[in-house]
Formats: C-alpha cells, structure tokens, sequence
C-alpha cells in the first residue's frame, strides 16, 4: 500500500467520480483505476460499487476513508512540527492569562524566554475569557483557573493550588498576626479590583458563605494602583500569597486568611485538536520550571 495510492482513492471519495478526481490530480483516468485496482487486490475487497455512472463507498472504503483521513492528518502534523523545530525563532505563540497574572508568572519569565528564543514572537493577552478563548482557537494556551467540566478537546496541565491572603500595611495592628478569620474583613476598608476579576469573584465568595459584607470598598483596574492604596495605608486587599512574596514590598504584610482560606487551582491549557508548535512545548516547559522555583522562594518566605 504506497501513500500515493492513498491519496489517489481519498480525492475519489472527495467528489465521487473518477474522471474529475484523475483531472484534479493531473493524472488520467486510466492510471486512476489502476492505481485502485492495485489497491483494492492488495486489500482483498472492493472500495467503490460502481452502479452504471455512478459510484459509492463499499464498507471496506468507508473503513479505509476513515484511516486515510488520519494518516493524513499525522503526515501534516509531521510535517508541521518538522518544519516548526527548524524554524522555531520565526514562530508565534499567543497566549491568554486572567488579569494580573502576569506580574507573577510572566513579566521575568517573558524576559528570560525572549533572551533565549528573540526571534519568537509571543503575545500574553490579559483576559476574563482564557478558557473561552482557548476552546474557540482564539489563543494557543491559555493560563487559568482549572474548569470545572472541560471541553473534551481540551489538555489541562496543573500548574499549583493558590492560596490568598490578607495584603494589608506592616504597620497595622493585624498586620502582626499570623492568621485571622476571613470574617475579620468586614471591619476594614478594602480595596479591589472590578467585579469581573477572578481575585474579586474568590473574594465574595468566600464573603457569601461567611456572611459578612463589605461596604464601599475602593475599587481599580491595575495590581500597581492596589499596591500603592495599601502602601499608604489607605486600606487593604487580598492577593495571592504567592505573589505578595514574590513582589516582597517592605511595606506590606501578608497575612493568612482562616474559614476559609480564599484559593483557586491554577492550570495551563490547550487544544488537544490543534497542532502544538515547538514553541509552545518549551513555553509550558518553561512555565512549569518558572512556578516551580517561585513555589519554592514562597514556602522558604518566613511568615
């Protein structure tokens, strides 16, 4: 069984007629059929009932389409992923993150991966969507909270639990505390990012199923507005603890958080469907090794 073979019978099936598939083909139709006839002695049944004019699929062809059409598929990929290892430094990567994300898990690591590969070009969207985003081919991994029923066609890689804590200045009395309850929020003046970030959607969830509520908290769009607001001590917030060690501002405590404890499972994720350059390979590689070291500086932080 040769691929040109292969091909031949597949370009039949795509128009079912023999003379315009031997034209598409550039090959006459003679050569066609005898190329099937090979095909077919080599199998042992018949691929086509030819009924006057006309032709159609036996059960043996239908069971050879459907092979061919993943042999096919695999030679593409082949080539493609071929052709992408030689030319890995032309390529594109296009990633989508929840907002505020990127201040800890890709501004040094874009760095540091833009040093090694310069002439990747990668784009990091910031995005309420990333799951979405990823399942409608829009981006090509996607760094999020893990689904809680994923599309079938999509790859979930854990990435790590994250936990927030209570983001408040080191010279507030609770700042000296180990832990408080989650419900001792209710007496300070918070500070949040907008009702669509994820940070924000843990945050009154965790308030819903305390009880308490809290009033007029003050309320931004960017980490570094937050950041200054708590340096001032003009209120507090959370954020993942992972970050507040990360960033080690002198003038902000982190503070654990008890019943509950705000957390989210953190993922990287992609089409299983779609073909995975070079590119993005070593990007979760990396990715995995960036996390790995920053979850190991966080638990060796004191506090």
């Amino acid at each position: 069984m040769e691929l040109r073979q292969l091909e031949y019978f597949a370009a039949i099936c795509k128009v079912m007629h023999f003379s315009r598939a031997a034209e598409s083909l550039c090959t006459t139709q003679s050569n066609l059929s005898q190329q099937i006839k090979f095909l077919e002695n080599e199998l042992g049944l018949p691929l086509f009932d030819r009924i006057g004019k006309r032709i159609a699929l036996t059960e043996a062809g239908q069971i050879l389409l459907e092979h061919c059409r993943k042999i096919f598929e695999h030679i593409d990929n082949a080539k493609g992923a071929i052709t992408d290892l030689k030319r890995m430094e032309n390529g594109r990567l296009d990633i989508g993150i929840l907002p505020g994300d990127g201040d800890l898990l890709f501004d040094t690591l874009l760095v540091n991966f833009h040093l090694v590969y310069p002439k990747l070009s990668i784009q990091v969207t910031e995005t309420v969507n990333v799951y979405e985003q990823v399942v409608d081919g829009i981006r090509d991994l996607g760094v999020t909270t893990v689904p809680s029923n994923p599309d079938d066609r999509i790859a979930i890689i854990p990435l790590f639990h994250e936990e927030f804590a209570l983001a408040i200045h080191s010279d507030h009395p609770l700042a000296k505390s180990k832990a408080i309850p989650f419900e001792r929020l209710e007496q300070l003046k918070m500070i949040l990012f907008g009702p669509e970030h994820q940070i924000t959607k843990v945050f009154h969830a965790c308030c819903q199923e305390t009880g308490i509520a809290v009033h007029n908290p003050i309320v931004t769009s960017t980490l570094s507005t937050l950041l200054s607001l708590v340096e001032q001590g003009i209120g507090a917030s959370i954020l993942p603890r992972m970050l507040l060690d990360y960033l080690n501002r002198g003038h902000i405590s982190a503070v654990t958080l008890l019943h509950p404890t705000p957390s989210q499972d953190i993922c990287i994720m992609y089409r299983k469907d779609k073909f995975m350059g070079q590119g993005a390979k070593v990007f979760i590689a990396e990715l995995q090794s960036f996390i790995q070291g920053v979850t190991e500086r966080s638990s060796r932080a004191p506090g």
